[in-house]
């Protein structure tokens, strides 16, 4: 070994991802072609194949539904999906796939909520939903409150990526005591939005309150920066002692 050897920095080694004691995925964007997520079946199918590896047993993924932009419907949802299963079922992916929707909440969305149209759901009633990042939605308790006076059960998707819910205490703290379900993204706890998300995704685990995981992968680049979660090895043991509802769907 010459000196200069010494001082050169070996790369660091990350463990292979290991999904399997998620069981399930309830967060992504992998039909192709009707949203922000996969552009074509070839990059669909190329996801799956890995998600598949990382030791997942289910996919549910879920599409924007968003009045201003994304226009979907169950019918269109339901096509797509039957579409995927069956390219994934041609290349031998064996994944269990399923689609439910991200739904945006908006005043569009509260009508829908109130005059009882039919919403896509998955395992027990649940319904994921979503808001802007930057300002609080005004409706945002009566949406809740609306979807649970009609039977659902809401999953507030991603809150730890919300600027509006890490600078408000108290409600951080009025909607953890309402015991509205939070999804963290794998993804917030690599770094991969930020440190701020990251931290506050962290201080989630750390008291307990959430309730599940989501890859929220929409391409390839996420699920590189996916792979790396091993590497935060404190958080990773963490999230894997959650009870998680992911293993129960």
């Amino acid at each position: 070994m010459g000196w200069l050897d010494l001082f050169r920095r070996k790369p660091e080694e990350i463990p292979p991802l290991d999904l399997g004691w998620l069981g399930a995925d309830m967060h992504s964007h992998l039909i192709p072609g009707i949203d922000d997520g996969s552009k074509s079946m070839e990059e669909s199918l190329e996801l799956l194949r890995r998600l598949e590896g990382f030791g997942l047993k289910k996919v549910i993924t879920t599409p924007h539904i968003m009045s201003e932009y994304y226009r979907n419907t169950p019918e269109i949802i339901g096509m797509g999906l039957e579409d995927l299963r069956k390219a994934a079922k041609a290349e031998g992916i064996s994944l269990q796939l399923e689609a439910a929707a991200e739904y945006y909440m908006d005043e569009i969305f509260l009508e829908k909520v109130k005059a009882e149209e039919p919403m896509l759901t998955f395992g027990d009633n649940y319904i994921l939903v979503e808001t802007g990042f930057i300002n609080k939605p005004q409706m945002l308790l009566d949406i809740i409150f609306n979807l649970e006076m009609a039977g659902y059960k809401p999953i507030l998707a991603h809150p730890e990526r919300y600027q509006y819910l890490i600078a408000d205490k108290k409600l951080q703290e009025e909607l953890i005591e309402r015991k509205l379900l939070f999804q963290v993204n794998l993804l917030s706890l690599t770094g991969f939005y930020s440190k701020q998300v990251k931290d506050f995704a962290e201080m989630l685990v750390d008291r307990g309150v959430v309730s599940l995981l989501g890859t929220d992968c929409h391409n390839a680049r996420y699920l590189d920066m996916l792979e790396t979660l091993p590497r935060h090895q404190k958080t990773y043991e963490k999230i894997q002692a959650l009870d998680l509802i992911n293993t129960r769907l």
